[in-house]
């Protein structure tokens, strides 16, 4: 049984917020913990939320078809970081608040999600969003069928140079240089999959 309290909410995190380093960033949630992984039924995920700056996001849109599933991490947060979560999440500038039923192995639980308010199914992520998509369904052991899915995703380079540095740092958090020279060929290969 996962608990919360008047302190805490539940929040289920299926993109670039399921990864912990970027939703645990002080700007966001930093009392966020991972307490399981599930999905939502009923809904498919997609990039095709409308950003700003033009390229495709994370959304959980509705098909009320039960066979369709979208994986996800069940967060435990504070109160007090709603807040800058919405904030961080662009609640009520492209996205909406919704309230989930999260399948998990523990049981069903009823958890908040941002859901998108504006959808074209045509749209790309940035390389470096779909990145964290998928790191952070590597990091939560979501199934590997599902995280196989998520890397046939088109994505684009981003070309705000700042922007995308910014997000690869996080990304890759405190890696010794060293591992870079090691596994050059490596990483070239999953950019170009990307």
């Amino acid at each position: 049984m996962i608990k919360t309290s008047t302190q805490t909410f539940l929040y289920f995190a299926y993109g670039a917020n399921m990864f912990s380093r970027r939703i645990q960033s002080p700007n966001i949630a930093p009392s966020a913990v991972a307490v399981d992984i599930g999905f939502v039924q009923g809904r498919r995920f997609t990039f095709g939320k409308v950003s700003r700056d033009g390229s495709g996001k994370c959304d959980v849109e509705m098909t009320n078809n039960s066979s369709n599933r979208a994986y996800g991490v069940l967060y435990r947060i504070n109160a007090k970081d709603r807040e800058n979560l919405d904030r961080a999440e662009g609640l009520g500038l492209g996205y909406g608040e919704a309230n989930v039923q999260v399948v998990t192995a523990k049981g069903t639980y009823t958890a908040m999600t941002y859901v998108g308010s504006y959808r074209e199914p045509i749209l790309r992520p940035y390389q470096w969003y779909k990145a964290f998509v998928i790191a952070g369904a590597i990091e939560h052991g979501l199934p590997a069928e599902y995280i196989e899915w998520l890397r046939t995703f088109e994505a684009q380079a981003d070309s705000n140079a700042n922007r995308r540095s910014e997000r690869e740092a996080l990304l890759f958090g405190d890696l010794p240089l060293a591992s870079f020279n090691q596994d050059a060929d490596t990483r070239q290969l999953a950019v170009n999959e990307a």
